[in-house]
């Protein structure tokens, strides 16, 4: 398991594509107003990395001990939402017309997803003020996986996607 300064240094990969302009304290204020939620002081230190875009392959997906309609072994996390409004790019500020149009629960920020899966902070256990935890939702199959009781457990058990599609000791034996 890696420490979450590691990942931090390294999150990001390359490309622009969803990046939103600079994380300010007035930004974040403005969100978690709009959000209606206190945002972990965890995603907000990544954010003010870059706020947002693709994610380096070595962090691109969180190893799960039960299958999902992705993978055997994992999800993806091949990009994650910043916060903003560029250029029409989604952000962790849809979360509200998302969530709605998937028809998934509240309260939750979308952090990463396509539509038919999402990655999510989970405030449903905690309150809107309090540590929310990370939620796989799979909107086409109506099912959800809790995946860490929080965002910076959440990525300091991030892996390369390549690792775990090779068969490693949690994946298929068949791929082995």
């Amino acid at each position: 398991m890696a420490k979450f300064d590691a990942v931090k240094a390294s999150f990001w990969g390359q490309g622009l594509y969803g990046v939103q302009p600079p994380l300010t304290d007035a930004v974040i204020e403005d969100a978690e107003c709009e959000l209606g939620v206190r945002l972990p002081a965890s995603l907000l230190e990544i954010l003010r990395v870059r706020n947002g875009g693709a994610v380096a392959e070595r962090w691109n997906a969180f190893p799960t001990d039960v299958p999902t309609s992705w993978s055997e072994n994992h999800v993806p996390l091949d990009e994650m939402m910043g916060i903003g409004r560029h250029d029409g790019q989604l952000s962790l500020l849809d979360t509200t017309y998302l969530v709605d149009e998937w028809g998934l629960p509240s309260p939750l920020v979308l952090l990463s997803g396509d539509g038919h899966c999402w990655i999510a902070l989970d405030y449903r256990g905690c309150g809107k003020l309090g540590e929310p935890s990370v939620t796989w939702f799979d909107v086409d199959d109506g099912t959800e996986l809790p995946l860490a009781a929080d965002f910076r457990a959440f990525v300091e058990r991030l892996a390369p996607a390549a690792s775990l599609d090779s068969g490693g000791s949690d994946g298929d034996p068949s791929a082995s």
